[in-house]
């Protein structure tokens, strides 16, 4: 009697929903329409727009205005403690990255030993290893120079090799870590980081097969730009760089800190001491610090950049990432106004009556809020958000695979509202209807073929 009155004491008590069903649901729709009609037709910040959208789920729900800013603030400060620092630690590891002349060293050996059939399989891999630790953005406008001058001297369409180099950049994007969103997705639901990572990796290696150099070989047909003079292939080159071997190893080094955490958790007893050592080297905030520490003397020093060189690098990397964690902080507040106003539960109320795979349903919301805000980030803790109660009830493994569905669901078709969509279609040289048929076209593919292997390993492990 004692004992089970001690389990009940530490169990979360349930939400009490602030009104009925059906007002938590208007709630719930008009605070989303709210953030689609702000962030597309008046083009404000996403920002704004979500904490306009919080306020206003509750006050449709009729929840005490206080406690409505009260939930966003305490989603916010949650979100950014738990993911803030590893965005920023991720912006510096991939910013030594660019500037040390690493990734040129590894586009240029890739590409080296590749045949002119092998192209577009290496450009794919160029673009997972490149968008490992780099934000989408960053990796296109590395990549650019890449692929026009790669086609030009093998006389390729642009599409051919820049296809495969982009199915890699938004695979990393949608369903790795350090990305925001995955990040993101994975604090909102509690999931296993490194559990997720290796998941992530396996879910993204046949979707990039099959949106990236599979594809391509329709797309070039479809869309025939060959590369011409479209984009200055002339980029500054650092006399010395580090070598192919030191930049791979440092790029994934972070990558096998955090799985080996994942491993001794389902291998290693708990108290020995080597479990003790990779769950702290694997946790991943430690995990990146060490990362960034080690990639300042194998990259940056390896390199030739002196210390100010390194700090002014170092320094460079946090500006442009303060829209982001903005923006992952208020879809955290977001998200907590929406479990705070039971309208979380009633979503997962719904999912356990009406028999609907969690991992389509999360799909298809994460989908729904990409199209409407063009936005990735922005679905994926949307989404997450509204799954996070469903989430309590599912085991481990299957709560990575609810990260990867919404995942794989963020990146779904791309379009004009989408920076993205207009990045690429200015860098190619396109028509709107041709970066439909290439690029838009491409982000589908590569969502429905992730939903697909994120069902499958649901069905074997």
């Amino acid at each position: 009697m004692i004992v089970s009155t001690l389990i009940a004491a530490t169990q979360p008590e349930p939400v009490k929903a602030v009104a009925d069903t059906w007002v938590l649901v208007t709630a719930a729709l008009a605070g989303i329409a709210v953030l689609v009609v702000l962030i597309t037709f008046f083009k404000l910040h996403p920002f704004l727009a979500l904490i306009l959208g919080s306020l206003t789920v509750g006050a449709i729900a009729g929840r005490n205005m206080l406690d409505v800013v009260g939930s966003f603030s305490t989603g916010v400060g949650d979100t950014v403690k738990g993911v803030g620092i590893l965005i920023a630690l991720g912006a510096m590891f991939g910013k030594l990255l660019a500037d040390s002349g690493g990734a040129d060293q590894i586009v240029d050996t890739i590409v080296g030993k590749s045949s002119p059939r092998m192209l577009p399989w290496s450009m794919a891999a160029i673009g997972a290893i490149i968008g490992l630790p780099m934000f989408f953005e960053i990796g296109l406008v590395l990549l650019m120079p890449v692929i026009f001058l790669v086609a030009k001297r093998a006389e390729r369409s642009i599409i051919a090799l820049g296809i495969p180099a982009l199915a890699g950049l938004s695979a990393m994007h949608g369903f790795v870590p350090p990305h925001p969103g995955p990040l993101a997705a994975i604090d909102a639901v509690d999931a296993d980081l490194g559990r997720t990572l290796a998941l992530g990796i396996l879910v993204a290696i046949p979707t990039i097969v099959v949106a990236g150099p599979l594809f391509a070989r329709f797309a070039e047909r479809w869309v025939p730009v060959p590369a011409g003079d479209l984009y200055d292939a002339t980029t500054e080159k650092r006399e010395k760089r580090p070598s192919f071997g030191i930049t791979l190893a440092t790029v994934l080094l972070p990558v096998v800190l955090m799985m080996g955490k994942a491993y001794s958790d389902i291998a290693l007893d708990e108290g020995t001491g080597l479990r003790k050592t990779l769950d702290f080297i694997g946790e991943p905030f430690v995990a990146l610090l060490i990362s960034v520490v080690v990639a300042i003397f194998t990259l940056g020093r390896a390199s030739g950049m002196d210390k100010d060189d390194i700090s002014d690098v170092l320094n460079k990397s946090l500006p442009p990432i303060a829209g982001i964690l903005l923006i992952v902080g208020a879809g955290g507040g977001f998200k907590q106004t929406l479990i705070d106003t039971g309208i979380a539960e009633v979503v997962a109320d719904f999912v356990k009556d009406s028999g609907v795979s969690v991992l389509l349903l999360a799909w298809l919301v994460a989908v729904l809020i990409r199209v409407a805000t063009g936005s990735a980030t922005v679905a994926t803790i949307t989404a997450a958000g509204i799954m996070t109660p469903v989430a309590a009830d599912l085991g481990s493994t299957e709560v990575s695979l609810l990260v990867l569905a919404i995942g794989a669901g963020s990146v779904f078709f791309s379009h004009v509202n989408d920076a993205g969509f207009w990045l690429v279609k200015e860098f190619f040289g396109l028509s709107v209807v041709q970066t439909i048929k290439s690029w838009s076209i491409m982000e589908t593919v590569l969502s429905v073929t992730g939903l697909v292997v994120v069902l499958g390993l649901d069905l074997v492990i």
